[in-house]
């Protein structure tokens, strides 16, 4: 009995621990396959976050733009009906000509972007290589030189007595624009009063605002022939003053004549607080308040103002190192093909460079700055432009500030004048208006007419506007965008540099009209 119990007993033994290793390798084995699956779901999470997260930063701005938008329009969903029939509902082209421009408190999108570290990272990138021109202007000076120099021949150079001069240019401007209050206030009364005395009171006033904003300026500049940096201070000063008197008078004159004042009330006119700030703020649409910040962030000013400082090092480094030793050169080089197309490419570094600089030290940091001194809450100045992929996408995003000037009263005054009829010729006429201050602003900052900017805008700018419009979403054309951006810029920084240098070398001999519209870089050869 007991012989025939063991063998048995340890038959089920084996038995039973044969069975407890296949379940536990098959155990194993299945959360080895539970493993690699989940890695594998793991990998798959990583790569649509990835995803996820660029397409959230291209278009989050986009998205949050437009609810805030939708969010401030009436609520007027139900369709009126004329004549027991439902008529169309406007599209929102048309009710953004309507409503006009909106407010609203919002920050810039770059101090959005900053805050994610991907991005930040390009913005000390760009840190980095400041330093390294730094590092090698120096090092070369002193290799050369055997000290260290501050080049005298930048053309943005600046003296104190033209920034004393520029200072003094200002001061009239302010003065000058708060005399279209007056001059406003004045008008205004006249249509109600009907007295000879303020309308002739009206007309001087109207006569020194043109000295102060139109003739004075472009005087001072030519007469006192000062550096371009304050050349540009002045005409670009006054050109913001001009647009910002014209908003004012555009937008105020409509609302005090559609509303008669009663027997015995005077006139309501705008108060002048709110045009002063209005001069002062970063927009040029006038309204009579703004959203506004509950405080000033102090530290936010302080690094807004190093980085302004920082781009004007930059801008500075960047005509060092880059432009002067190809268009000051050695020997003579007369007007060539050759020369030209070989300039073209050398200008197109730091051509695009000077662009970012100048879209980050003016769109952002100085708008910016002003902004939170003055705590003006929307600060939309600028959209993702870089992520455009039609130049019609451009224009709108790269400058808002300027855009809905140019919208609201230059296209959308002109479709109103022409019952939305003429389109194209409004979005023309846009065009040639921009094109013109733009060139004008060079031209007397330069102190030359050479219409570079002008065929690149008033041109190419338009074929472009309408070939590659906003039907085109494919990424190539964002980098066909891009590309043409950097030809352009490469166009700019050489002919208006070599039109410098030859400005200087080869002056002219006359004051005909022919000599002075002709650049002297086609025909000088100099030796330096």
């Amino acid at each position: 009995m007991t012989t025939t119990e063991t063998p048995n007993g340890l038959y089920h033994r084996n038995v039973k621990s044969h069975q407890t290793e296949e379940i536990s390798s098959h155990v194993e084995g299945h959360n080895n396959l539970h493993e690699e699956e989940l890695r594998q779901w793991e990998k798959h999470a990583q790569k649509v976050k990835l995803e996820v997260l660029e397409q959230v930063q291209d278009q989050l701005s986009h998205i949050l733009d437009k609810a805030l938008n939708e969010s401030v329009q009436p609520f007027t969903q139900s369709q009126p009906k004329t004549n027991g029939k439902t008529t169309k509902k406007p599209d929102s082209r048309s009710q953004r000509m309507d409503d006009g421009k909106v407010f609203m408190d919002r920050p810039s999108l770059l101090d959005e972007l900053f805050e994610i570290s991907h991005i930040r990272t390009i913005y000390h990138m760009f840190i980095a290589v400041l330093l390294i021109f730094c590092l090698s202007t120096l090092a070369v000076d002193y290799i050369d030189e055997g000290s260290t120099q501050i080049e005298q021949s930048i053309p943005l150079s600046i003296s104190s007595a033209a920034l004393g001069s520029s200072v003094m240019i200002w001061l009239l401007f302010t003065v000058a624009g708060l005399l279209v209050l007056e001059f406003d206030m004045l008008f205004f009364a006249f249509g109600k009063l009907q007295t000879v005395a303020l309308a002739c009171m009206g007309l001087v006033l109207s006569a020194v605002q043109y000295c102060a904003l139109g003739h004075f300026p472009i005087h001072v500049v030519v007469h006192h022939q000062l550096p371009p940096a304050s050349r540009f201070i002045v005409i670009l000063e006054q050109i913001r003053f001009l647009m910002k008197s014209y908003s004012f008078i555009r937008e105020t004159a409509p609302v005090v004549m559609k509303n008669p004042t009663k027997e015995g009330e005077s006139p309501r006119f705008p108060t002048f607080s709110s045009y002063l700030y209005f001069l002062f703020c970063p927009t040029l649409i006038y309204r009579e308040s703004y959203p506004r910040n509950n405080h000033i962030r102090w530290k936010y000013v302080g690094v807004t103002l190093g980085m302004i400082l920082g781009c004007l090092f930059y801008g500075y480094f960047i005509l060092v190192r880059l432009c002067i030793p190809v268009f000051r050169p050695a020997t003579n080089q007369p007007f060539s093909k050759r020369t030209m197309v070989l300039a073209v490419f050398h200008s197109i570094l730091p051509g695009i460079m000077l662009l970012l600089l100048c879209f980050f030290a003016f769109l952002h940091c100085w708008l910016n700055l002003f902004g939170e001194l003055l705590r003006f809450a929307d600060r939309m100045f600028y959209k993702d432009w870089w992520n455009s992929t039609s130049f019609a996408n451009y224009y709108r995003t790269w400058n808002v500030v300027v855009h809905d000037w140019l919208y609201y009263y230059g296209y959308r005054d002109f479709l109103l004048l022409s019952k939305r009829k003429c389109r194209t010729a409004a979005m023309l006429s846009v065009f040639i208006v921009s094109a013109v201050v733009h060139e004008y602003a060079l031209t007397m900052g330069f102190g030359f007419f050479y219409p570079v900017m002008f065929c690149l805008f008033a041109v190419f700018g338009v074929v472009f506007n309408f070939t590659m419009n906003d039907k085109r979403q494919s990424p190539v054309f964002n980098v066909i965008m891009w590309a043409c951006l950097f030809l352009g810029q490469g166009v700019q920084v050489c002919l208006y540099c070599q039109e410098w240098y030859a400005q200087i070398h080869c002056p002219r001999t006359g004051n005909s009209f022919l000599e002075l519209v002709t650049p002297r870089s086609w025909s000088c050869s100099y030796q330096r």
